[in-house]
């Protein structure tokens, strides 16, 4: 049982660990498109497989507070929801300047 607990601890810190690097080298600017990409693909493929580990660890939670006698779900206290991802920041549109346009006079002829 010990074993297993420290199994799935260093899995998610191996987990978190990884991403990290991953964040570190796409902001560092220095991967090719295609490398970048590949982080980026392994990246997500991370998130998940941290995800499963986060989501058994909360069901072995509710299964031992449910024979505790504890039936209600787990619920994350306000305040402490974890950081959304990042999302890629949106550029305005651009601001596209007219030339003005003077009133046209019924009686202005041009020659």
């Amino acid at each position: 049982m010990a074993k297993e607990k420290n199994a799935a601890r260093g899995q998610y810190g191996d987990v978190v660990t990884r991403l990290q690097e991953i964040v570190e080298a796409l902001e560092g600017g220095e991967l090719s498109l295609e490398d970048s990409l590949d982080r980026f693909a392994e990246g997500i493929t991370l998130v998940k497989q941290g995800e499963g580990i986060l989501g058994d660890a909360e069901k072995r939670i509710e299964q031992l507070l449910a024979e505790d006698g504890r039936t209600a779900p787990l619920k994350v206290p306000e305040g402490n929801e974890p950081p959304a991802a990042p999302q890629a920041k949106q550029q305005p549109p651009p601001v596209v300047k007219k030339a003005p346009v003077a009133p046209a006079a019924d009686d202005d002829v041009p020659f």
